[in-house]
């Protein structure tokens, strides 16, 4: 049954984080997701993704990153974010999320959000053992993570109409990918935020259709 549950990260501190076991038989024998928010938190479409994961055979894991707070509109969001430490977000945090999962899954992949993405490619380089990540239109600054240092399969869902996450910044961060990895980059003539299907005026289902299908596609192959 998903339920809110408490980790150690690597320091000893202790995290939340909302936790759906994989909703098959033997679900300590599946693999694992760390899923990261968005930069509003730990919100009810988090944990509604957290278990649509759950759903396809995962042992999904969303840490609270803000720890308790949640934003109710942009600028609040915008301040948290701001406020988020995330290098102690990325060594700690996720870390111990991973620690968490990797003591109940096969092998685990990652994947976020706007601010989760660019966490996803955070931890792609920073956390030994993870297997997979893909990453939803976020990019880190290059003194959190530079992307070349990636060296597990990585899958990128980037919108044509992002003002924050551009399409230059995408042809930059993909042009400094490993080619060993093969990285898989995939644009959708869309907005920011395209697969919150809470958010009706960015929300577009085609192409949230087209990125899901592609995810189930990678971890089904990077995470077997």
């Amino acid at each position: 049954m998903p339920q809110m549950i408490e980790f150690k990260r690597p320091d000893g501190a202790s995290c939340q984080g909302y936790f759906a076991p994989a909703a098959a038989d033997g679900a300590n024998a599946r693999p694992g997701l760390i899923l990261i928010q968005e930069w509003w938190g730990l919100n009810p479409h988090i944990r509604q993704l957290t278990e649509r994961f759950a759903a396809e055979g995962y042992n999904v894991l969303a840490p609270d990153l803000y720890h308790g707070r949640v934003a109710k509109d942009a600028d609040e969001a915008g301040k948290l974010m701001n406020g988020l430490d995330f290098a102690a977000a990325t060594h700690q945090d996720l870390a111990g999320a991973f620690s968490y999962l990797s003591a109940r899954s096969t092998k685990v992949g990652v994947l976020g959000f706007c601010l989760g993405g660019a966490l996803t490619i955070a931890s792609a380089v920073h956390l030994q053992g993870l297997a997979a990540a893909s990453c939803f239109y976020g990019i880190p600054p290059l003194a959190l993570a530079d992307p070349a240092k990636i060296a597990i399969p990585f899958q990128g869902h980037f919108a044509d109409l992002d003002g924050w996450c551009t399409p230059a910044s995408v042809d930059a961060m993909q042009a400094a990918l490993p080619a060993s990895i093969n990285a898989e980059i995939n644009r959708y003539p869309a907005n920011h935020a395209f697969f919150n299907d809470t958010r009706a005026d960015v929300y577009d289902a085609a192409c949230a259709k087209q990125a899901w299908d592609r995810t189930m596609a990678f971890f089904a192959k990077n995470l077997a």
